[in-house]
């Protein structure tokens, strides 16, 4: 997922705040998710919903304004209610190449849409992650 850092994503230390990097992961794995085939829409519509129960971000090196930047998200493990996505925050360098940034990685718990409590990993989201390499 292409991102360029926004003015009002950057802090008075001229880099990304580290807040944004959270709603950089929210919209990857979303992203992550449609090329999947796994639309969000139909996930909520079959009764089923997930949140965020633990993230945790590493900083390598500051991201700033206008960089050029890409999001990459991938699914490193399903478990009976919960997935983890990781997540790499590259920055394009002088020279074109691409340096690590950021990395991280979210833990998601499925819920009921009806009473928000914990219900296992529906069979086509788990097929859907299974397929992109998770265990």
């Amino acid at each position: 997922m292409p991102v360029v850092p926004r003015y009002a994503e950057v802090d008075q230390q001229g880099v990304v705040f580290n807040g944004h990097y959270l709603t950089w992961f929210d919209e990857a794995c979303t992203g992550l998710l449609d090329d999947l085939g796994v639309a969000y829409p139909d996930l909520m519509a079959g009764g089923h919903d997930f949140q965020v129960v633990h993230s945790e971000i590493d900083y390598r090196s500051s991201v700033r304004w206008r960089d050029a930047v890409r999001v990459t998200a991938e699914c490193g493990r399903v478990g009976t209610t919960s997935f983890t996505v990781t997540f790499t925050v590259l920055a394009r360098t002088g020279d074109g190449a691409e340096r690590v940034a950021v990395r991280g990685h979210n833990v998601y718990v499925v819920v009921s849409t009806e009473d928000w409590t914990k219900r296992s990993v529906p069979d086509g989201l788990r097929a859907a992650l299974t397929r992109s390499g998770a265990t």
